[in-house]
């Protein structure tokens, strides 16, 4: 049997780190610009990014495993961790995207990020390779940052809405 208010709660978990990892990566690359170049700044603040967001993504994956939960629901959370470890490890990348793209500049030029392409690359390779020819690679990649982008904005819609919610008020009382 799986637990699917552990896995919801897991899930909420994952768009709080997803939304987290972005904001935190951004703000501190935004930081740093007032300090050094975009590039610079984002290759210091990337590596942390990413260190931060596989611990978090790790902390949620042990505390799954260790729980009284059934072998069920570890399984599912298990195999639900390994197909969202790329969207969440995208989330810190994401920002230093935007914000490159927001600043008129190329952020292929960072290292941090070109390392994350390359081992991001070493996963998807194979997989577009045993889907089809090599020119398959260009379209997973452009498939994976838009997918990535889509479930990182999902989650955080999802995580944000309740909240959102709350400080609209209300809803006003129907009349019968």
């Amino acid at each position: 049997m799986v637990s699917l208010a552990h896995l919801k709660r897991r899930l909420g978990q994952y768009a709080a780190v997803w939304v987290g990892a972005f904001l935190l990566s951004g703000a501190a690359i935004l930081a740093g610009l007032a300090f050094t170049d975009l590039m610079t700044a984002a290759d210091l603040v990337l590596p942390a990014g990413l260190a931060l967001t596989t611990l978090a993504l790790g902390a949620g994956l042990v505390a799954s495993l260790a729980s009284r939960e059934t072998v069920g629901t570890k399984l599912v959370v298990l195999v639900s961790a390994g197909l969202l470890v790329l969207p969440l490890l995208w989330a810190p990348v994401s920002a230093a995207v935007a914000i490159a793209f927001f600043a008129d500049r190329s952020i292929e030029y960072s290292q941090a990020y070109a390392a994350f392409q390359i081992g991001v690359s070493q996963v998807l390779f194979p997989i577009s390779q045993a889907l089809g020819d090599g020119d398959l690679f260009g379209w997973v990649w452009s498939a994976f940052q838009w997918v990535s982008t889509v479930v990182g904005f999902l989650s955080a819609v999802v995580k944000l809405w309740p909240m959102l919610k709350r400080l609209l008020g209300p809803e006003p009382a129907t009349e019968s």
